[in-house]
């Protein structure tokens, strides 16, 4: 039993190598945003070409323009901001909310957020795949995580604006905004498929998607 435990081992051991991302080859990897990525990835900025600011991002320090229907800006620090995220497998966002304004349900298909509130009253949701509400009010100095994929939001429920960071294990997350993905795409998704799974009529379909089409 112990010999064929221990071929059993054997057998899977390359296969486990490359269950883990590789050891980065290079110190680092500052994108070329003006090529295609080849799968996750950018190809490298020539390193001759690589200066100090490629290190330094300084798209926070502006406040965001919350003048929109949800009151709520996100300033994002992912690799298509900031190149030299490349590879690195991390990223921020700034979060910018007026006095009731909403960040409205999303998620991140490629990762997991954790967040800290540095000023204000914010709401922060989830929900898991089993439909279970989890919820907090936090007040600055008070942190976040929301598990990869999961559907949340953040809301001001203070008197003041409130502003928020988030951190991410992926240089470029992605963001599903359920409203903007059901009721904005192009072209449509078909009405009698809005219709049936909300279960309303197409003119309510219509009503939403006029707010969210460009």
């Amino acid at each position: 039993m112990a010999a064929l435990l221990c071929f059993v081992v054997l057998l899977l051991s390359p296969l486990l190598s490359h269950a883990a991302d590789p050891d980065p080859l290079l110190d680092f990897c500052v994108a070329d945003l003006n090529s295609s990525p080849s799968f996750a990835n950018f190809p490298c900025k020539p390193t001759s070409n690589v200066t100090s600011e490629d290190f330094f991002f300084n798209g926070f320090m502006t406040e965001g323009n919350t003048s929109n229907v949800f009151g709520s800006r996100v300033t994002p620090g992912n690799v298509l901001t900031f190149p030299a995220l490349n590879m690195l497998g991390i990223s921020m966002n700034r979060v910018d909310l007026a006095p009731n304004g909403i960040n409205p349900p999303h998620s991140h298909p490629r990762a997991t957020e954790s967040g800290v509130v540095l000023k204000g009253k914010v709401l922060v949701g989830f929900v898991t795949t089993g439909n279970v509400y989890y919820s907090k009010e936090l007040v600055p100095g008070q942190m976040f995580v929301i598990p990869r994929g999961l559907v949340h939001f953040q809301k001001n429920v203070g008197r003041s604006k409130a502003l928020l960071v988030t951190s991410f294990n992926s240089q470029n997350p992605g963001a599903v905004i359920l409203t903007n993905t059901l009721f904005g795409t192009k072209p449509s998704i078909p009405d009698h498929v809005l219709t049936q799974n909300f279960q309303v009529d197409a003119s309510v379909v219509h009503g939403i998607e006029s707010k969210f089409r460009s």
